[in-house]
């Protein structure tokens, strides 16, 4: 057979499904991608957004009806004062209030827990006041001037994802199981938050609260991803470092609301997300740096679960036998040589 037939024969079986295999499922994957980035972000509108009300009895069922014309789009909350209304948006219950004064409203955001959120409400408070009324406008807890649209704060989460597929990958290609491995998850991950803070707070700014608890929020996110994606693996063989990548990449960084709020997106995404690490890693992340840790203990709860059970994974499933053939043919006792 001469070079040029050889080099011209159609592929064997195995290669011909491979190369079907690739042709599909790039498609598939891209698809996959788009519809859990896009299809959030092109939805993005408030549902069940917890926003509230604050002043005399009268003036304010007022102005809860104009809020509820479009059914469904804000869970009100309702104050005494402004002072109650301020304290609700410091503990992260409401995302913003209405005040009603004898001056006309005034409005109350948090543009440090969603720009998006906040440019929002001013808009259907804007939109539902009379004609020429002014509404003033006080951000309570304000992002910080060096990342006044909170663009530092949003991407930082897709970092610490990379991170902790890249800690499981290592690991699982590596073969670290039982103590080793969990020791590689755990040192990785505080390196990670250390490094992150510095760089976050320390560096451009973005982060404004307690150092050490920014890197721990950053360390934990890192580390419950990296713990599930290792510990998929352990249970599954290799094939679970794409299980897991997908599932906290594909799923759980699209549906974190991260760049808006759980409340804006698309629903089951917003709960969906808070279920997975990355999302409960932004809320925990959000709350330790600019709201004195408010609302962060469901977060963390979130995280550790993850945790726990990625880490138990790796510390107790049993190394896979290796499956060549010299593994598994046994070896032939050596004949015996007769002597003359």
């Amino acid at each position: 057979m001469s070079a040029s037939s050889a080099t011209s024969a159609p592929p064997s079986p195995p290669q011909g499904r491979r190369l079907i295999a690739v042709i599909v499922l790039i498609p598939v994957f891209v698809t996959l991608a788009l519809w859990a980035f896009a299809w959030p972000a092109s939805r993005i509108a408030p549902r069940d957004l917890p926003i509230g009300i604050a002043g005399p009895a009268a003036a304010a069922e007022g102005v809860q009806k104009q809020l509820q014309q479009k059914p469904g789009a804000f869970e009100i909350h309702r104050y005494a004062d402004e002072a109650a209304a301020r304290a609700a948006i410091e503990a992260r219950t409401v995302y913003g209030a209405v005040v009603v004064t004898q001056q006309g409203p005034k409005l109350l955001t948090a543009s440090a827990a969603s720009t998006v959120a906040a440019q929002l409400l001013q808009q259907a408070v804007t939109a539902g006041s009379p004609k020429g009324t002014h509404v003033q406008i006080t951000d309570v807890v304000a992002a910080p001037a060096k990342d006044p649209r909170g663009a530092v704060l949003n991407s930082s989460l897709l970092p610490m994802t990379l991170a902790g597929i890249a800690a499981g990958a290592v690991i699982t290609l590596l073969g670290l199981r039982g103590t080793r491995g969990v020791l590689a998850l755990l040192g990785s991950a505080a390196l990670v938050g250390i490094v992150a803070a510095a760089l976050t707070h320390s560096w451009l700014g973005a982060l404004t609260g307690n150092w050490w608890a920014e890197a721990g929020a950053l360390g934990l996110t890192a580390l419950a991803v990296g713990a599930t994606v290792a510990g998929i693996a352990a249970l599954i063989g290799p094939a679970g470092i794409g299980v897991g990548a997908l599932l906290c990449m594909l799923i759980g960084n699209a549906f974190s609301g991260m760049t808006s709020a759980p409340e804006l997106l698309p629903e089951p995404a917003g709960l969906i997300g808070q279920w997975l690490p990355p999302g409960a890693g932004g809320s925990l992340l959000r709350s330790v740096a600019f709201f004195d840790g408010a609302q962060a203990v469901r977060p963390s709860i979130t995280l550790t679960i993850w945790v726990i059970a990625g880490l138990a994974a790796v510390l107790l499933a049993r190394p896979r036998r290796p499956t060549s053939a010299s593994a598994t043919v046994p070896r032939q006792a050596p004949q015996a040589v007769p002597v003359d």
